[in-house]
């Protein structure tokens, strides 16, 4: 009979985090929900967005148009670009529910719109995501800076706790493993290993001491470093192609209407397999969906939060998208069907081994910002679980006051200790279990593009519109839907088929 009263409390504590609850003492300075004051606004969404959307996809863009020819590939990147710009703009609306209260989180939306056994679902697909992108994102980092080496660093001038961040990044740039300057010594034909575990772990240091940042809120300077780094490399990224064209001539690379050669290049087989893979990995480019109520959370009221929302949406996805059309289209011209995976890395660039040093650096730089970005919705999540599920729990609720030079103190919660260093390390221990690039990326872009990106909002829009069943505007926003499930299923069985591929022959946690 115990068992009950029991469930029923979890059940609660889980709909109070995702209503907004989190058990917190009231703050002097809060908003109209009761919350702490928002600040957010245009720029700081924008550059949230850019964060999100601008990683490591940006990478292998040259690679997925490699697999899909200059016809198919950029009207593939311009049709999701549309749709996620589209499908943004109708989640936006979504910020405020039916009865105008705010929802806190992508879940609690789809909740206030289409009823709990669906918000069930969303939750389980929406954290998955997260944790997914946060593995990712380690993979990447500890592939770039693998061929890194940073040498000089521009000073800047941001909070205390942004410079100690910081400092320790630059620590870990300095010990990086030097790839590209082996190739640089010995000669682009020596063999030249960089392991990757160290600085996987050294990049779980960093969002350990990152993650002692309480929310979304206090990471807006993070978020601005971040995409300072995304425009830089992707732009070195631009640079190196556009060189190699010109040096090379724009018919020294091997390209056709159609990308890889069946029977040159790959098998038949192949070639269907990757392209359903480079599907993946261009959703994956344009994911960020699952993140956009929580920025949206940030904004101030006035003016109308969905209104600023759809604004840093266009501005975020139409920058992003022209980025990423030149990397993908100008990396294909410059590499042709032999576009590497990751065209920093592959190694696609050999010389100026330097500059190659700085784009791999922006790129674990950015990725630091945009680990967090992730992560923060999955910290609030379970410390408000936490919290509602266990009111008044000491160790919940404790709070320690850390000095630090200059007068400065800082809170320190033992649980938000304990538990962000339990996640991140969780996550490490993935990434550096299977580090795959290129078919961890597509997997991940296929399990979200559908659902997170596409199937909710749209529906949400439908709900809250009122629509008629089987009108115009039902049907095709429907066939819009059902398109979309169609690419993200393929994407997935070729991203599964890409893992298992690399799997075979391969020793748990070691990567060369």
């Amino acid at each position: 009979m115990e068992r009950q009263p029991q469930h029923q409390a979890k059940v609660a504590a889980f709909d109070a985090v995702e209503a907004g609850f989190n058990g917190d003492r009231p703050d002097p300075d809060l908003d109209d929900d009761g919350r702490e004051k928002r600040t957010g606004t245009l720029v700081t969404a924008s550059a949230h967005i850019i964060t999100a959307v601008i990683g490591s996809g940006v990478l292998s863009l040259a690679w997925a148009v490699a697999q899909l020819g200059w016809v198919a590939g950029p009207l593939v990147l311009a049709a999701f670009a549309v749709i996620t710009w589209f499908c943004s703009s109708l989640l936006a609306d979504c910020y405020r529910g039916p009865d105008r209260r705010r929802n806190y989180s992508y879940g609690q939306a789809v909740k206030a719109y289409l009823g709990d056994s669906t918000y069930r679902v969303c939750a389980a697909t929406q954290y998955s995501n997260l944790v997914g992108a946060c593995v990712g994102y380690t993979i990447t980092t500890a592939i770039s800076l693998g061929y890194a080496a940073v040498r000089t660093t521009t000073p800047l001038h941001l909070p205390r706790h942004a410079m100690a961040t910081i400092h320790l990044t630059k620590f870990i740039l300095h010990r990086a493993i030097k790839r590209s300057n082996c190739f640089h010594r010995h000669g682009h034909g020596a063999t030249c290993k960089a392991g990757t575990n160290a600085i996987m772990m050294a990049f779980a240091g960093v969002q350990i001491l990152l993650s002692q940042l309480p929310s979304f809120h206090k990471i807006w300077w993070l978020s601005i470093v971040a995409a300072a780094m995304s425009f830089t490399y992707s732009t070195i990224g631009l640079g190196l192609s556009i060189a190699k064209v010109a040096n090379d001539g724009v018919h020294a690379a091997r390209t056709s209407l159609t990308g890889t050669t069946v029977g040159v290049d790959l098998s038949g087989s192949e070639k269907v397999w990757k392209t359903f893979q480079s599907l993946g990995d261009i959703a994956f480019a344009f994911t960020y969906s699952n993140v956009l109520i929580e920025i949206q959370d940030t904004l101030r009221p006035s003016p109308p939060e969905n209104v600023v929302m759809k604004k840093a949406s266009f501005i975020g996805v139409s920058t992003t998208t022209a980025f990423y059309m030149l990397c993908g289209v100008l990396g294909y011209a410059a590499f042709g069907n032999d576009a590497p995976g990751n065209f920093l890395t592959g190694f696609g660039f050999y010389d100026p081994f330097w500059l190659i040093d700085l784009g791999n650096a922006c790129v674990a730089l950015h990725l630091v910002g945009a680990y967090q970005v992730y992560c923060q919705p999955i910290y609030q999540f379970v410390e408000g679980w936490a919290r509602a599920r266990w009111p008044g729990n000491a160790f919940l609720a404790a709070e320690l006051a850390v000095p630090l030079a200059g007068n400065h103190v800082i809170a320190v919660s033992p649980f938000r200790l304990a538990w962000r260093t339990a996640y991140v390390v969780l996550t490490t221990l993935v990434a550096m279990a299977f580090p795959f690039f290129n078919d961890f990326l597509g997997l991940i872009g296929a399990i979200a593009f559908w659902p997170l990106t596409v199937y909710f909002p749209v529906q949400m829009y439908m709900a809250q519109a009122k629509t008629r069943r089987f009108s115009p505007r039902w049907t095709w926003m429907n066939l819009l839907s059902f398109a979309c499930l169609v690419v993200s299923l393929l994407a997935a069985v070729g991203a599964i088929k890409g893992l298992a591929t690399d799997v075979k022959g391969y020793r748990l946690f070691k990567f060369s």
